[in-house]
């Protein structure tokens, strides 16, 4: 038995990808759908009435969808550099009496390309289920925390005060779009169907006997036998791969979703805010010890990067197809595809368990909320002393000089915000010395944040969940490999 170290493995199955959907793109999922279409094709012409497809035949190949003998399929692939072919054999072998109807009037593309349309469609149904768990957690997140005031920012410099809640709905819009963009990718994959070698049906007008209403039905029986609700209507020997643009585009557009939130993750954690998930044991650093790095968050952008540049494949690869077809996109489509999904499935994974797992700091919240917010309350401060009879300009004049002052101690002395002690000591501000406690306090300064987290979730967030409803009730926590 060769040793699994002593060749490249990729991560993406060895580290980090899911069980299942590691399996989605195994040998075993995808030569046992290539016999599930052999035998939907010799299920189909039988019904229709061609000769020679016994029930016997149909019995041993229905029987040995899942036995596969790759020391066979292996051996004849080396003698025939041809895979389909190979395991056209192999199947042969394992159904004796189908052996000489297996692959009747179809093209290597039958199979291939029929094949990865349902491995495609699976993985993404995969993806849209964990999407939604991640939509579900980060929803409970933002409606714990609607009315935590914060300090917002803009530019990463600080701003006007929001919520954390509110924070988390802008992740969550984001990701309401990218469910939006993967449930219309996935309901759109079609069928290629059986269309022949060139996608004129030709082989399969000769075994029909001209009979085109026959070679129609067979079409649709196929494709409907295989799970599908349409067949595309005409293609060349391949399905067009700007299919695979269009299936690729919302995982590629999540990537992007994912390494912004992640980042806002690692923001937030340098400025001890909010956290991800740290395990007892869990090591930041071989060297600092004391070291809490966002490692999953990290890990979320790194996978990202990669996730968001697989569209270029598809892309190229469309635009290079000559006529009917050519051949240099089978072995870019091998990689890129299944990258892809097992790309996005891990960041998802990974998403779910930052998501599950997030730590908020509200005492450290508070404290950056004192040390901007004198400044931010200024104009409060002018409107109340004009309502006691000041003037305006005075006033702005006034607290223009002590901001200057307060400023100065904590850019020049690294001291605290001393603003507000300026202003109760100025004898200006007598008039309102009994209000500011009033006028600083954060929640007057979130606007409606908490009303809008709750319109969110109850008039978008919900209705989007409802088709999952029960895949959110037999949610479990998110496990990381590694």
């Amino acid at each position: 038995m060769s040793d699994p170290n002593a060749k490249y493995q990729s991560p993406l199955t060895s580290r980090y990808a899911s069980p299942e959907m590691a399996a989605n793109f195994s040998n075993n999922k995808r030569f046992g759908t290539w016999r599930r279409l052999w035998y939907n094709l010799a299920v189909a012409e039988q019904q229709l009435g061609l000769p020679g497809i016994t029930d016997e035949a149909l019995e041993q190949m229905k029987s040995n969808f899942d036995n596969i003998d790759y020391e066979i399929a292996n051996a004849e692939e080396k003698r025939r550099r041809h895979d389909v072919m190979a395991h056209v054999h192999t199947y042969g072998v394992a159904a004796p009496a189908a052996a000489g109807i297996i692959h009747l009037g179809a093209t290597s593309c039958f199979v291939t390309d029929n094949a990865d349309l349902i491995i495609f469609r699976d993985a993404m149904d995969m993806l849209i289920k964990k999407l939604a768990c991640v939509i579900d957690d980060l929803s409970a997140f933002a409606a714990k925390y609607r009315d935590l005031p914060t300090l917002g920012f803009t530019h990463f410099q600080p701003a006007q005060l929001t919520t954390v809640g509110k924070r988390a709905t802008l992740w969550i819009q984001e990701l309401l779009w990218d469910l939006r963009n993967m449930e219309r990718a996935r309901n759109d994959l079609g069928f290629r169907g059986v269309k022949g070698t060139t996608g004129t049906q030709a082989s399969f007008l000769a075994l029909f006997n001209g009979d085109h209403d026959k070679v129609e039905e067979l079409d649709a029986l196929v494709t409907k036998l295989s799970g599908f609700e349409h067949c595309y209507p005409v293609c060349g020997q391949t399905y067009s791969r700007k299919i695979d643009i269009d299936f690729l585009s919302p995982l590629a557009s999540f990537g992007a979703t994912a390494h912004r939130i992640a980042t806002d993750i690692r923001l937030l954690a340098n400025l001890k805010e909010i956290e991800e998930p740290f395990e007892k044991d869990q090591i930041g650093s071989s060297a600092m010890a004391y070291k809490r790095n966002p490692m999953r968050s990290e890990r979320i952008c790194s996978l990202s990067r990669h996730l968001m540049v697989l569209i270029g494949d598809a892309l190229q690869t469309a635009s290079v197809q000559w006529l009917e077809r050519t051949l240099d996109d089978s072995a870019n489509r091998r990689i890129s595809v299944p990258e892809a999904c097992l790309t996005a499935d891990i960041v998802l994974t990974t998403l779910q368990n930052v998501v599950e797992g997030l730590v908020v700091y509200p005492q450290v919240i508070k404290k950056r909320i004192r040390g901007e917010l004198p400044f931010m309350a200024t104009e409060n401060f002018i409107m109340a002393m004009v309502k006691k009879g000041g003037d305006r300009q005075e006033c702005h004049e006034q607290i223009r000089v002590l901001s200057h002052q307060a400023a100065a101690v904590v850019k020049q002395e690294g001291g605290d915000n001393d603003l507000i002690e300026r202003v109760r000591n100025t004898e200006y501000f007598a008039p309102i010395k009994d209000e500011l406690d009033e006028l600083l306090d954060p929640a007057t300064f979130i606007g409606r944040a908490p009303q809008q987290v709750d319109k969110f979730i109850k008039d978008f967030v919900t209705p989007a969940l409802a088709p999952y409803a029960d895949v959110l009730a037999a949610k479990k926590p998110a496990e990381l490999s590694v």
